[in-house]
């Protein structure tokens, strides 16, 4: 059972789906590992280290060949996995809904493509979850960089010179990512508030010390579908919010925009009217912004500039994380494939929960229902 690990190739990915821990574990059920030479050198981490934790270092060719199992943190062109076997399974994040080109050639290659984004949100799953582990270090990021962005001090400061007031920071969307940035914007001192269409969120972020910013009373709220995930907003829930956030976000100094709908365009949360009414200085930080952006006008790895205003956002914010990124990412691939490990077969065998669900391609075909027209 050879696992192989190859280097990222899209742009500005430094993250890595190996890590001489996970190398190690996966040594330790029986598997052989082979890494491409210069994988780890963008998380920090050498081929060196990588060799004494038991792995073989390679070209891209000679890691591809002979490969049962290849791991990735975005899915590799199945050009590059020529010389793997047939049927080899690609456990990374393959973005399906918006990939449908690379779904598809993955199939007629042979491969067997497990997405990790699928992954069920069920409690036996949460440690292989990848957007749970990448959202946390985003919502983190996405607060720093803000804050190297603002040009004021984020906590109140009471010196002899006077007093510099807290900056005000407006969380919208409390996810995974929505909650770090509450904790790591309260962390530096700044008065927090945040918002979201799931109404069970109020209690967490009050837990998190930050004050809950709700439309009440219309139909919407609950805003939550199968699998924890945020749905889209009723109509009148939409326009109430819009009304309820144009009033807030005037007041604040940062806002960060973190909502997804998967399968769809990130939903628009903030308007070029709504940017209009805020101070010049403030800065809007849109996680969203590989996927359609929260904010009009927003460009992925650009600053622009609006009435004053800065939007900001990375393409891949978790990526500029690299060595936590790829330790957590690495770690969820671990858990994942060793929960299934078959001691007889000496390989992973997947169960039809998860499996299944993972699954997006097998035997020559596309066979995920979700991508074939049935629930996203």
């Amino acid at each position: 059972m050879q696992i192989s690990v190859l280097k990222e190739r899209a742009e500005g990915e430094g993250r890595v789906a190996a890590t001489p821990e996970t190398v190690k574990k996966f040594i330790g059920l029986g598997a052989e590992v082979a890494i491409e030479a210069g994988a780890g050198a963008n998380a920090s981490i050498t081929d060196e280290a990588y060799r004494e934790a038991g792995a073989t270092i390679g070209s891209a060719a000679d890691v591809a060949k002979g490969a049962d199992i290849v791991l990735g943190v975005q899915a590799p062109d199945p050009a590059l996995l020529q010389g793997g076997n047939p049927g080899a399974w690609v456990a990374a994040t393959f973005d399906p809904f918006r990939n449908g080109e690379l779904v598809e050639a993955y199939a007629k290659a042979g491969l067997e493509a497990l997405s990790m984004e699928f992954m069920p949100r069920i409690t036996r799953a949460q440690s292989m979850d990848v957007l749970s582990s990448q959202s946390n270090l985003a919502g983190y990021k996405a607060v720093i960089a803000s804050a190297d962005e603002y040009g004021r001090a984020f906590p109140m400061m009471m010196t002899a010179a006077g007093t510099v007031q807290a900056a005000r920071v407006f969380v919208m969307g409390v996810g995974v990512a929505g909650l770090q940035a509450i904790a790591t914007a309260k962390r530096l001192g700044a008065q927090v508030s945040a918002t979201d269409v799931r109404s069970a969120t109020k209690e967490q972020i009050q837990s998190l010390g930050a004050k809950p910013i709700f439309v009440e009373e219309v139909e919407g709220i609950e805003g939550e579908g199968s699998g924890g995930y945020a749905t889209e907003m009723s109509e009148e829930y939409q326009k109430a919010q819009a009304e309820l956030v144009s009033g807030h976000i005037a007041k604040q100094d940062i806002v960060i925009t973190t909502a997804l709908i998967p399968g769809k365009p990130a939903p628009r949360l903030i308007s070029d009217a709504q940017i209009a009414t805020m101070k010049e200085g403030s800065v809007i930080y849109d996680l969203a912004v590989a996927h359609g952006g929260n904010v009009e006008g927003s460009q992925p790895d650009q600053t622009v500039v609006k009435h004053g205003v800065k939007i900001i956002g990375y393409a891949n914010t978790p990526g500029h994380l690299a060595a936590d990124a790829s330790a957590l990412f690495a770690r969820n691939l671990f858990n994942f494939l060793s929960a299934f490990w078959d001691e007889e077969a000496g390989r992973p065998v997947l169960d039809e929960e998860i499996g299944d669900a993972v699954r997006l391609t097998q035997g020559g075909a596309v066979v995920n229902e979700r991508l074939r027209g049935g629930e996203e």
